[in-house]
């Protein structure tokens, strides 16, 4: 083994591993980046040069005075705090069990701006920075891992919610089909004495990639497949005169028209065999193909979007909702991320509600063109989750009718309940069209947009979250248009109104105890939305009405402020990353808590796996940053 790096005075107690604490030690490494993706030799390399080192509670392990970092830290048991110095005001944070630090400092060499200290009996393995770089230079994983922490730690989350919804997936969707049902043509088949070249050109003809053989009854001898052609007769040189017999392979594995598509899968799956014959009665009844089956796993937006649209009533609009949460949980599975889910969630929210509006529309003789559906809250930003209740309103023309505003106010209730049988719960606090005080005609809406402003109650304020991310679905967009044009600058030029508002958003700050770590209730549960997303909404929504921006969608509104507050692009942009982190969050709960009983938007941070535990973490401290530059900017 090589040399151990002697103990620094001032630096804690050196304690060098033995060989089989080194064993040990290796196992402990695996479950964390960039470990778990190093080969065996560079563990090796990086133990060989470590030593352990003790710290007790609130000894400090390196801080601004000790100049360029010379030490990379892991953290084996244990945990440390970091405080920013004479920047305390920028807020602790921690490192637990598994983190390695100060990263950015010893790849740069350069002093720390905090002070960290161990907050725990905390045992750490200290690698020399030159060991560091020498490692680097044959570890690809640890050198991407120095460079690149914070995206790599993202692609890992990702791909461990694509395995887990992509496992679930496949067993979700009709795989319960049985294969009867799924049968829509009799098999091509042939007999154990065909000739070899008569079997081929009927496949090629066929397109097709099997040729079962039958008895005279029909049953099933054997099968030949595209996939054997070249190892059975290409390279065996059998001659194409001879039987089929002869190349075929035999037994053959069948399954009867009860049995499920589910079964075929797994058949497939532990056989390696790519084509099922059916039976009905032992005879050869169909064929089932692997293709068959990802066929009948594939659903698309178009596809669901089409089933949307085409629905001819209430009944046929409920069926195809379901398919929105298919999808959604389908593209999990395929990795897509946060931001396009949502937007394809409220995508096809839109369209469902628009079939639902004409279908309504017709029924009580409405024209749609004398007003305007709005969509509010997260439809409104093109945010919407699995778990989401309805917001909305109507824009009407300023002639409207009170006998004309009665008969779309009930038009608008049968669409409301009609989206609660969807599956979008009515709005407990009343915030739907048909209710009185959210179906109003253009001139009514300025005026309460006006009084909103100029008053700036607790209510106005709620009131002003809501509303304010309004967003024109159906109808005649012009009324919505001219409501936009009339309440943005009025807000813009209210500096009052934005410093409430601000002060509203700080009253809930990020879930950060005073040693920088998660700070979930008595239970363990977080909750994601009101102490997670509606931080970075609420900051989004502020500044967007201080620069005047038009956009409603919240990683649009921090793209347009950010150059406009003058941060550099990766500040502005570790907004956007911490919001879609959070936003991937609830969606996986909401899909999961379709069958179990937990709330839609509350996680238990123990039940988290270690990567996912420590990007909720970082993308909690940039929620606290925004709240400070919120501080900064309004409270004053």
């Amino acid at each position: 083994m090589e040399k151990p790096l002697p103990t620094s005075s001032g630096v804690g107690t050196a304690l060098t591993p033995s060989p089989s604490l080194l064993s040990n030690f290796r196992q402990e490494l695996l479950p964390f980046p960039p470990f778990a993706q190093m080969r065996v030799t560079e563990l090796d390399y990086f133990l060989a040069h470590c030593v352990q080192l003790y710290f007790a509670p609130d000894e400090t392990v390196i801080g601004p005075a000790d100049g360029p970092v010379k030490t990379l830290y892991f953290i084996r048991k244990g945990a440390v705090t970091g405080t920013r110095g004479l920047a305390e005001q920028m807020g602790a944070f921690e490192y637990d069990a598994g983190d390695l630090f100060p990263v950015s400092a010893a790849f740069a060499g350069r002093a720390v701006t905090a002070t960290y200290r161990a907050c725990a009996d905390t045992f750490l393995l200290a690698l020399p920075v030159s060991e560091v770089h020498e490692l680097a230079k044959h570890s690809v994983a640890f050198a991407e891992y120095l460079t690149q922490r914070t995206a790599n730690f993202l692609t890992l989350s990702r791909k461990a919610v694509q395995e887990a919804y992509a496992a679930h997936a496949i067993t979700e969707q009709t795989l319960e089909t049985p294969l009867g049902s799924l049968i829509n043509k009799q098999p091509i088949t042939c007999t154990a004495d065909t000739p070899l070249k008569t079997a081929l050109e009927v496949m090629h003809q066929a397109r097709i990639g099997s040729m079962l053989t039958v008895d005279a009854l029909g049953q099933p001898l054997g099968i030949l497949t595209r996939y054997d052609i070249l190892g059975k007769i290409t390279l065996a040189k059998v001659p194409l005169d001879s039987p089929m017999s002869r190349v075929m392979v035999q037994p053959v594995l069948t399954l009867t028209a009860e049995h499920t598509a589910q079964d075929a899968a797994l058949l497939m799956s532990r056989h390696g065999i790519r084509h099922v014959p059916v039976t009905r009665d032992g005879i050869a009844v169909g064929m089932v193909s692997e293709r068959d089956l990802f066929a009948m796993q594939r659903q698309s937006l178009k596809s669901v979007s089409t089933q949307l649209r085409s629905a001819k009533n209430l009944d046929a609009l409920k069926t195809a909702a379901l398919g929105i949460r298919r999808l959604a949980r389908s593209l999990l599975g395929q990795g897509v991320q946060a931001r396009q889910l949502t937007t394809m969630i409220s995508h096809l929210n839109d369209v469902l509600t628009e079939r639902l509006l004409n279908i309504q529309a017709e029924t009580f003789g409405v024209d749609l063109q004398r007003l305007c559906w709005l969509c509010l809250g997260s439809e409104g930003r093109d945010e919407q989750t699995i778990a989401t209740d309805q917001d909305n309103a109507l824009i009407l023309n300023n002639d409207t009718s009170d006998e004309l505003r009665e008969t779309i106010r009930a038009f608008a209730q049968s669409v409301n309940q009609a989206l609660d049988a969807c599956g979008y719960p009515l709005c407990k606090g009343g915030i739907m069209a048909g209710e009185a005080a959210c179906c109003l005609t253009l001139d009514e809406w300025r005026e309460r947009f006006r009084h909103w402003i100029a008053q700036g109650s607790p209510q106005d304020l709620l009131n002003a979250s809501i509303y304010f991310d309004f967003r024109p679905l159906a109808g005649d967009l012009s009324l919505a248009h001219a409501l936009r044009a009339d309440v943005v600058e009025p807000a813009r030029s209210t500096p009052r109104f934005l410093k409430q508002l601000a002060l509203n958003a700080l009253t809930r700050s990020a879930p950060l105890n005073w040693r920088g770590a998660i700070d979930s209730d008595v239970q363990g549960m977080l909750d994601l939305k009101l102490r997670g997303t509606a931080i970075f909404v609420d900051a989004a929504r502020i500044y967007s009405l201080a620069y005047g921006i038009q956009e409603t969608n919240t990683k649009k509104r921090l793209d347009a402020a950010g150059p406009l507050l003058k941060l550099a692009e990766t500040e502005y942009g570790s907004w956007v990353s911490g919001f879609e982190f959070l936003q991937m969050l609830r969606l996986r709960i909401q899909l999961e808590s379709e069958t179990a009983q937990t709330s839609p938007n509350e996680i238990l941070v123990a039940e988290l796996n270690d990567i996912d535990r420590r990007i909720l973490r970082e993308s909690l401290k940039v929620a606290h940053r925004i709240q400070q530059r919120l501080q900064l900017d309004y409270e004053r």
